[in-house]
């Protein structure tokens, strides 16, 4: 019952190439004896030939059992139920019954005794059938099915009345030659095994192909659908702060990331303008950065100064982290119809002021470290930024500065403030596109490999 086990144990989609191949096989075996009967046929009728038409007989049973085990395996297919065993072993055994009976008891009676079991157009059928169990996907069952042919061979042979005889004279052609056509048969199951493994191997081998294609567009799929959700996430609308304009993109390297950026209004009138920087990007980054965002929109409430939210927001993500995650975070509070800008840094940095008035540049170093590394955060003193007409601070994730050339010489930050610098006069949407396409000419074609996200605000 190997190729039984071998159907029921293989998976959903082998079974299927199992069942599909075997079908074919069945129509070619139908195909063979009714070619095999039209050339009986042939002599019996139109040369006169002295052939028994209880040949035909069997050749027709045969089919008729072909036929039933091409309905069991059609419904199977279209089932995924199994089929019963016994009609597989039946067949097989009719298939290597059936030349055995042509050459035992139709072959002519014409030829002398020792000569009837080899010169006889039944012996040929054997080889056709043993190949075409090739398409079983069995090696087993060719091996089987070459063995089965050289005994039934064997035994037609002896029923005729050979005998494998030592005799004074060494043995006879007719002798020596039944042992070889059963040799051959034995060798042509065995050819039949090799060639059969052969392709059971590249069957499975596409079938794996095909299924880890199937779920790789699957993983895409959802991948594409958490993009579409983090995307969502991000605000849409500039926020409406009187003296100040602000912007926000992201970029992930992947199809998701570990960055975020978001502002909301506080009931006090005052804005927060927030970006963070989970380690790493991809999926899990991105479901961290989710939850963070969340923390975040819940712990800005106004009722706590800023840094003791950004304490709020450590203690409640930190919980959440695994010891190898970590996140930069960094906060400003704007308070339109003012100059006053408040930040504080968790790991976030350097952060871009820069002075219209002189044209200078300014570098912002973290305050604390960032969220996750301590379960209590000290959060630091915040920056008081007293920002004129002009004057712009950046928040951008370390995926600008640290984008490698060809020659894998990055960025950097004083790139980055040059870029600040030279487009400062425009708006905020238009410097950001700037230091996206400044950082991407500077790197010569080399994939993205950080997260990119920048808010700029700048004060009117």
């Amino acid at each position: 019952m190997i190729f039984l086990e071998q159907i029921n144990d293989a998976s959903p989609g082998f079974r299927q190439a199992l069942l599909k191949s075997e079908k074919r096989r069945i129509l070619a075996v139908i195909g063979f004896v009714v070619f095999f009967c039209i050339l009986g046929a042939l002599r019996i009728f139109v040369l006169g030939s002295a052939m028994s038409l209880w040949g035909l007989v069997v050749a027709a049973i045969l089919i008729g059992f072909e036929l039933t085990l091409l309905g069991a395996v059609t419904r199977a297919i279209q089932s995924g139920k199994p089929v019963l065993w016994f009609l597989w072993y039946s067949v097989i055994a009719l298939e290597s019954l059936l030349p055995t009976a042509g050459v035992a008891f139709f072959s002519s009676t014409r030829l002398l005794q020792d000569y009837r079991p080899l010169a006889t157009p039944w012996v040929l059928a054997y080889c056709p059938l043993i190949l075409l169990s090739v398409l079983r996907l069995s090696p087993g069952l060719c091996w089987f099915s070459g063995f089965a042919s050289a005994l039934g061979y064997l035994g037609a042979a002896f029923f005729l009345g050979w005998r494998f005889n030592w005799g004074a004279q060494g043995y006879t052609v007719t002798q020596t030659a039944v042992l070889y056509f059963a040799a051959l048969l034995v060798g042509t199951g065995i050819l039949a095994a090799a060639v059969s493994s052969e392709i059971r191997r590249h069957v499975e081998d596409a079938l794996r192909e095909v299924e880890a294609r199937a779920q790789l567009k699957q993983v895409e799929h959802e991948l594409q659908i958490a993009r579409s959700i983090q995307q969502s996430l991000l605000p849409k609308l500039r926020p409406q702060i009187p003296g100040f304009a602000v912007a926000g993109w992201s970029q992930s390297a992947d199809d998701t990331g570990g960055d975020f950026y978001d502002w909301k209004q506080l009931p006090d009138g005052q804005w927060v303008v927030f970006l963070a920087d989970v380690t790493g990007h991809g999926i899990g980054p991105a479901m961290l950065a989710s939850v963070c965002r969340a923390y975040s929109r819940a712990s800005f409430n106004g009722r706590d100064n800023l840094a003791t939210t950004i304490k709020n927001i450590n203690h409640s993500f930190s919980e959440d982290l695994t010891p190898e995650r970590f996140a930069t975070f960094v906060a400003a509070v704007v308070q339109g119809g003012t100059d006053q800008v408040e930040v504080l840094s968790a790991g976030h940095g350097p952060l871009f002021v820069y002075c219209a008035a002189d044209k200078s540049l300014q570098f912002v170093n973290p305050q604390a470290v960032p969220l996750g590394v301590l379960p209590e955060l000290d959060s630091g003193v915040p920056v008081q930024l007293t920002m004129k007409p002009g004057d712009l601070l950046l928040l951008a994730t370390d995926g600008f500065s640290e984008w490698e050339n060809a020659g894998q010489e990055e960025f950097g930050t004083k790139r980055l403030g040059e870029v600040l610098r030279r487009v400062s006069d425009r708006e905020p949407e238009v410097i950001i596109a700037e230091l996206y396409h400044s950082v991407r000419d500077f790197s010569q074609g080399t994939p993205q490999k950080d997260d990119l996200t920048a808010v700029l605000i700048k004060a009117l």
